[in-house]
């Protein structure tokens, strides 16, 4: 059998199609791309569009898969990055990466002199008080806090030590409840909110959580968490869409129920039937072995 010609293997590769998951197209593998991470696969154009958008509005957070239901989790490597993506966006992802990794970093911060803007190393201290720091680049003492000038006996407008959020029946607590930025409780990337809906969903780690107390709401189908508490009748609709939403829901757990009870049956029905037949075919394949003559050598 002889080997196909380089023109014939490009000639089954474009006779087999794919669908894309993003756009639900069918295109050749010469026009798909494979995730390296995560294995995922999609064409080529969506990929580049997505990662545009990515880029765009992520702030700098890593690129994940565009698969929702994607098991691994994977994240776009930064040389997939740059084959979607031209050279000027992929800069712009390189620089807002490293700001967000700067913001991210409690040894890190910015110096505050307009024309210098490095990023400089915060020594903490273990009373928490703010203390001084040494621009690296413009030689600029700052306060860590205040980012004011640190001169001999000062004293720092926000003096007040940084307080880590204290828990209330393992619901965490902020004093800035209606803070219009906060971070992730789960990745700690920055999230902006300016109206809407307090159940929040990151778009970075697909983490669900409410806006005011940061509590967990992955597994709150029924969105009971704004029916008592502190966050009681906070969660930004109204009391008619709450109970449509979780009307719903029941009517999809209920729909299941029906389905497995319907089916179930119709199985305890099916299983002598299924029994007898396996038997049927474990005693015909017996009997032929039995029949079989010896041979002799």
């Amino acid at each position: 059998m002889s080997a196909m010609s380089p023109d014939e293997q490009e000639d089954v590769a474009l006779r087999i199609l794919t669908t894309c998951k993003l756009c639900l197209s069918m295109y050749p593998s010469t026009e798909m791309s494979r995730l390296h991470m995560c294995d995922c696969i999609f064409c080529t154009p969506c990929l580049q569009q997505y990662v545009l958008f990515a880029i765009g509005g992520g702030c700098g957070a890593p690129v994940t898969c565009p698969d929702m239901a994607c098991r691994e989790k994977g994240v776009l490597l930064d040389s997939e990055i740059a084959c979607f993506a031209p050279s000027d966006k992929v800069q712009l992802y390189q620089r807002l990466k490293y700001e967000r990794g700067v913001q991210l970093d409690p040894s890190k911060t910015w110096c505050p002199v307009l024309k210098c803007q490095a990023a400089c190393s915060v020594d903490p201290r273990s009373d928490g008080q703010p203390g001084s720091v040494l621009c690296p680049a413009c030689r600029t003492v700052f306060c860590s806090v205040c980012k004011s000038d640190w001169r001999q006996g000062h004293s720092c407008s926000k003096s007040q030590p940084l307080k880590r959020p204290s828990f209330d029946n393992g619901i965490q607590v902020s004093d800035e409840a209606d803070s219009p930025i906060k971070q992730c409780p789960g990745c700690a990337v920055y999230i902006e909110r300016n109206q809407g809906c307090a159940q929040m969903l990151c778009k970075n780690c697909k983490h669900t959580f409410c806006w005011y107390c940061l509590e967990c709401l992955d597994g709150d189908i029924f969105l009971r968490h704004y029916d008592k508490g502190p966050c009681r009748n906070k969660l930004g609709h109204s009391r008619a869409s709450v109970m449509w939403n979780r009307t719903q829901v029941v009517g999809i757990l209920v729909g299941v129920s029906i389905i497995v009870l319907v089916t179930s049956p119709l199985l305890v029905l099916a299983s002598p039937c299924i029994i007898c037949c396996i038997c049927k075919s474990c005693r015909g394949k017996k009997k032929k072995k039995e029949t079989r003559p010896d041979t002799k050598i």
